[in-house]
């Protein structure tokens, strides 16, 4: 039986999380219906805008997404710092931007008198939805449920054009989310639907090439890169950009099947740091979604995120041991 989602998603685990939605029926999300002929491609900008959207309203940010033909990529993380440092105001604001809200958050936020019984039927709403903001479950809700509507609206049908849940992986360490990161944004060149990251279209690697070059500096509606750790350490990525586009460049070559599988003799600093072998690297930026499973890094930050998320074993240690050890 499938664990509960409050149970696998803890901050006291990890605040990154890879997730992942598929259509239900033969659906198309984008691409081309190989027996209608029907594109679907313009949902992909569709998917993609309201992802980003949605980053800008929750305090959760986008570290990496990958729009695929009938499913879509998103590594995530809850930023519950954010989240506690709004104002009463800005939660109302920022729900009043999904949701209708009710009379009397409206009248809070225009500064109109309230009783006491009125201020705290306000104060109990506000607090659930300053959770609601930082929640996964509800960010893909709010991504998933619009999206499903335009494209049954386009299709003339009704009835479910997702699966039921979608599936999450806790990040537990550097390592895993660097993996993750590459394995999602290079997924279009995997399937063959790009050649280089700065062509794979609505991706977030093409997103950072684009803005960096045009506007010399990172997106504001991505999760930005701060570089290697230190003290006192900034809020963003614990990499550096450079590194990264890096890494994910020399990684979509490698992979790549009409290039022979050796590695670069430049291979990215990032990897010395985080002290993965090439050959792991290569294993977890091509088979990620598939070989790891709920919680994936190294021995010691499974066991301890398992522990906070109250399994009574670590799922996926063997393979994890094996890749990070």
């Amino acid at each position: 039986m499938p664990k509960a989602r409050k149970h696998q998603i803890s901050l006291d685990a990890t605040p990154y999380y890879h997730c992942v939605t598929r259509c239900v029926r033969r659906a198309f999300l984008c691409g081309t219906d190989s027996v209608t002929g029907q594109s679907f491609e313009h949902r992909r900008q569709w998917l993609e805008d309201r992802i980003l959207t949605l980053a800008q309203i929750f305090a959760i940010d986008v570290a990496a997404y990958a729009v695929m033909s009938n499913h879509y990529h998103v590594v995530l993380h809850i930023n519950k710092i954010k989240n506690l440092a709004w104002t009463d105001q800005e939660v109302c604001q920022r729900w009043h931007q999904l949701f209708k809200g009710t009379m009397l958050t409206h009248k809070f936020l225009r500064g109109e008198a309230l009783t006491n019984i009125e201020l705290d039927a306000v104060r109990q709403k506000l607090a659930e939805w300053r959770e609601n903001l930082c929640s996964i479950s509800w960010f893909m809700r709010l991504v998933n449920e619009p999206i499903a509507r335009q494209a049954n609206r386009e299709d003339r049908c009704t009835g479910k054009f997702w699966e039921s849940r979608f599936k999450s992986q806790a990040l537990c360490d550097e390592r895993a989310l660097a993996a993750c990161m590459a394995y999602v944004d290079l997924n279009p060149i995997r399937a063959k639907m790009a050649d280089a990251p700065e062509t794979s279209e609505h991706t977030s690697v093409k997103k950072r090439i684009e803005v960096l070059i045009e506007e010399q500096q990172q997106p504001k509606s991505l999760m930005a890169f701060v570089g290697n750790p230190r003290e006192p350490m900034p809020y963003g990525l614990p990499f550096p950009l450079k590194d990264y586009l890096e890494l994910v460049d020399w990684t979509g070559r490698i992979i790549r099947e009409d290039k022979r599988g050796s590695i670069s003799s430049s291979t990215p600093s990032i990897l010395d740091r985080l002290a993965i072998e090439p050959k792991h690297w290569l294993f977890m930026s091509t088979q990620f979604e598939s070989k790891f499973k709920g919680l994936v890094g190294c021995a010691f930050s499974i066991k301890k995120a398992a522990e906070k998320l109250g399994y009574s074993r670590s799922p996926g240690l063997g393979i994890c041991k094996a890749v990070f050890s």
